[in-house]
């Protein structure tokens, strides 16, 4: 099933004001993939201003719709500030703000039910991989990370990130992550039927211009999520640029 290649960064606690033309530059761009910004929550009314059409979105969603929560954001509160998607689950909220799997899935649904795409993490660390227990441990994950209801796979991606690979340069093999991938994309079948083979799996972890055209080249990675790299288009662009020749090469077969 064709699947078109989304390229997502991750900006993390980074970025004032002054980087806005970063994000201009990244989405003025000639892009043939598919790309994203999640931006800190600061950011993301006056880069959705400033980049009209441009997908921005946010880094974390609280599952609630309001209430006493202190420091959170709701996801009607990213759509009014402009934002098309958000990230759930990403380990290092996963690891810093004990968050559980139930916890992702309940915001999750909470982005998709306010019209969010949402880009969903999962991944291991270096003692599981070490283990030998790596595609048992994310697959399972996963399956108690996932929206209950069926999904559009318009608006839903999965992201593996091996948590060990995050900012060290430390990349898992090819067939490592074939297999992952692999193994992800059988679940997603499992709970959505025929859909799940529509839903992008995107790797993340230390992806640069340098190694993103072999990621993308295997089987069932539809993209990355990115995060350093992402914060500078000169740095970020060239990843784009990997995806969109290989999404070329794809159509033009």
């Amino acid at each position: 099933m064709k699947r078109t290649k989304l390229v997502a960064g991750n900006w993390k606690m980074n970025g004032t004001s002054g980087d806005l033309g970063e994000v201009a530059a990244i989405a003025a761009a000639d892009a043939v993939c598919d790309v994203a910004l999640s931006l800190p929550a600061t950011l993301i009314d006056r880069a959705a201003r400033a980049v009209p059409g441009f997908a921005i979105g946010g880094q974390d969603v609280h599952p609630a719709a309001k209430g006493a929560h202190t420091g959170c954001v709701s996801a009607a509160m990213l759509v009014d500030a402009g934002a098309s998607l958000t990230i759930v689950g990403h380990s290092e909220r996963r690891e810093a703000q004990g968050e559980s799997d139930a916890d992702v899935r309940a915001k999750a649904e909470a982005a998709l039910a306010a019209g969010l795409g949402v880009i969903l993490c999962v991944g291991e660390s270096q003692s599981v991989r070490e283990a030998g227990t790596a595609v048992m441990t994310v697959s399972a994950q996963l399956d108690a990370s996932l929206p209950q209801a069926s999904v559009d796979a318009a608006l839903f991606a999965v992201a593996y990130e091996p948590i060990w690979a995050i900012g060290t340069g430390k990349v898992p093999t090819t067939d490592d992550i074939a297999e992952m991938h692999g193994a992800l994309r059988a679940r997603l079948v499992a709970a959505f039927g025929e859909a799940g083979q529509a839903v992008r799996i995107l790797y993340g972890g230390s992806v640069k211009g340098s190694n993103a055209a072999e990621i993308f080249a295997v089987a069932d990675v539809d993209g990355a999520l990115v995060g350093g790299a992402s914060l500078i288009a000169a740095d970020f662009l060239p990843i784009v640029a990997a995806a969109g020749s290989i999404e070329k090469a794809s159509r033009d077969r």
